[in-house]
């Protein structure tokens, strides 16, 4: 298989070599449009000269949010093709949340100074209203006006060293940051995925994806690496598998696709969703990778997915745990390829008084870890304690990288950069240990607990509070300063209108598996807890709400209450006041 240089150059040869290789996209109906790599080289040239005729340079910002799979993929890929960094960005995920919606874009557009936004129609009376909010940004180009330029665009020269777009990290930890990714990058990370996953397009290969294309997950992992790699592709909308998730096995099924990946929430999802007469007609017998990653692992959702779909042909060793971030480019190491996951079972007192492995006496409580496999091929893990030396095998610390997937930094940001990243180590932020070379996360640095000297993974709290009632991946567990000592806290969604019952449930459950006290259970609506754009909870932001009293104040992303109403009118006035202050200057 050819290893290319860039992006650029993977698109222009997968339409010599592999021209009938396709990419699939669905609509929210399901309805299929294929596009060959033939024609992803045409219709990326169309853009790329609607790109230039728009005066966009090699060098220059372009932010993008389109919704539909096809008009991303093809807009973000004509990008790269010319140099113009593209910026990812998600759509508004709600009309009551479009005031924090525009505040955050509006930020992130002017940190790059991005020139001009890429976006779906449907979104133009949004989107307008940002200019003139963004240093620099100049107009809102619709995606669709962007596919009917006609002419032949300039291929500048790109290296491997050129940046290729900017990640803005998603903000569960911290403000977002602009990680730069260089085609370099993304070909290092890219091929170490193919060895790793085993990848070969000419046995029959095929990925299925619904992530959200403008996170690294989806976008790195089912679009880059699928170029990179000429592996045919199935898009699912986003939006389509949040409203019917077995849509997704559908598709596996359909197209005889053999690779996919999703966090841990989405495998418990598909297991509670998935009906009797789905799983005696779907046909998994073909699946090698169901990756998992973005998330911490649940050993459970492992064990209770491989156990539903055991009928439907999935063997143990396909269930792949992975581990990442947008940091990284994308991945750093995956378990091994046709091996069961492992799971690590250790002395939970040990554990979080010391940070030690320690395999358990009889009858003493325990912790129970995934191994995401060993770190990829060119790169280094090491586990950093905290005065900066490294800790051998079986001790928790701090996970650093080193390699050629490690970002040269954070855009236009040298104090976060230099924070992150110490002679091409980049700090993880993450907590982990190392066993037989094989890496465990057990959490993030910032995120921990201590309660009476113990440090408490938050994880271990939010799985044994997953009582009967509570929405699975939808509970974040947190400190609040008590008379004496920090007090431990659990808020949680539920469809429960009585909570009492399930409050008492919450913090014996709690108590019986980790020896813990709850101060408080709060309860809210489906809906209410902080998450990022990519659906991750907010740890931090879900406590500095809950001490300031607005927790809660999230509100169900349900369109259609009079205030959300008035918050979008008032985003359509700005959107057509700055438009047409656009027009009366050209």
């Amino acid at each position: 298989m050819t290893n290319y240089q860039t992006v650029a150059e993977a698109i222009a040869r997968n339409a010599e070599d592999f021209p009938e290789r396709t990419f699939v996209f669905q609509d929210m109906n399901g309805i299929e449009t294929a596009c060959s790599f033939a024609e992803i080289e045409r219709e990326t040239a169309k853009r790329a000269f609607g790109l230039q005729a728009l005066g966009l340079q090699k060098g220059d910002r372009m932010g993008v949010v389109v919704v539909e799979p096809r008009d991303f993929v093809l807009t973000f890929l004509a990008a790269l093709r010319i140099g113009v960094l593209p910026v990812p960005l998600y759509p508004p995920l709600s009309f009551g949340s479009l005031d924090s919606y525009a505040d955050r874009t509006a930020t992130i557009l002017g940190s790059c100074k991005a020139r001009v936004i890429v976006a779906s129609e449907s979104l133009q009376n949004i989107l307008w209203g940002l200019v003139g909010r963004a240093h620099g940004l100049e107009k809102v180009i619709k995606a669709e006006d962007v596919a009917k330029a006609e002419g032949s665009p300039r291929y500048p020269t790109i290296l491997p060293q050129d940046l290729a777009f900017l990640q803005y990290t998603s903000g569960s930890t911290a403000d977002p940051k602009g990680v730069m990714v260089t085609h370099g990058n993304l070909t290092a990370n890219c091929m170490a995925i193919r060895e790793r996953m085993d990848i070969v397009p000419e046995r029959g290969d095929k990925a299925v994806s619904w992530l959200p294309l403008y996170h690294d997950m989806g976008l790195i992992g089912f679009v880059l690496t699928p170029v990179l790699t000429a592996v045919p592709t199935v898009f699912i909308p986003t939006l389509r598998f949040i409203k019917r998730p077995t849509v997704w096995f559908d598709a596996l099924h359909n197209h005889k696709a053999n690779m996919t990946f999703g966090p841990n929430f989405a495998y418990a999802l598909i297991t509670k969703r998935a009906k009797p007469e789905d799983k005696k007609r779907w046909d998994l017998s073909r699946m090698t990778v169901f990756g998992c990653g973005a998330e911490p692992i649940h050993p459970g959702t492992v064990r209770e997915f491989l156990a539903t779909f055991a009928e439907c042909g999935v063997k143990p060793e396909s269930f792949l745990p992975a581990y990442g971030m947008a940091e990284a480019t994308l991945a750093m190491a995956f378990k091994a390829m046709y091996t069961a996951p492992v799971m690590n079972t250790v002395d939970s007192e040990q554990f979080q008084q010391n940070g030690v492995v320690v395999e358990p006496s009889e009858g003493e409580p325990t912790f129970e870890h995934v191994s995401c496999g060993a770190v990829f091929a060119g790169h280094q893990f090491k586990i950093r304690a905290e005065d900066g030396s490294t800790l051998p095998e079986g001790m928790e610390g701090e996970i650093c990288l080193f390699g050629p997937s490690v970002t040269p930094g954070y855009w236009d940001n040298p104090a976060a950069t230099s924070a992150c990243i110490t002679e091409g180590w980049l700090r993880t932020g993450d907590l982990g240990y190392l066993r037989d070379g094989e890496i465990y996360v057990t959490g993030r640095l910032k995120d921990l607990i201590i309660l009476n000297g113990r440090n408490i993974h938050p994880q271990a709290v939010e799985w044994a509070a997953t009582v009967e009632g509570v929405r699975k991946g939808n509970v974040v567990a947190f400190s609040r300063p008590g008379a004496h000592s920090e007090e431990l806290v659990v808020a949680l969604e539920t469809k429960e209108q009585e909570t009492k019952a399930l409050e008492a449930a919450v913090k014996l459950a709690v108590q019986k598996e980790l020896g813990l006290t709850v101060a408080e259970v709060v309860c809210l609506e489906p809906g209410q807890l902080p998450k990022t754009s990519s659906g991750k909870l907010q740890r931090r932001k879900t406590r500095q709400q809950y001490l300031t009293g607005d927790l809660g104040s999230e509100g169900s992303r349900l369109p259609g209450t009079a205030a959300n109403t008035l918050t979008l009118a008032k985003h359509v006035a700005r959107s057509v006041w700055s438009r047409a202050k656009a027009a009366i200057q050209l």
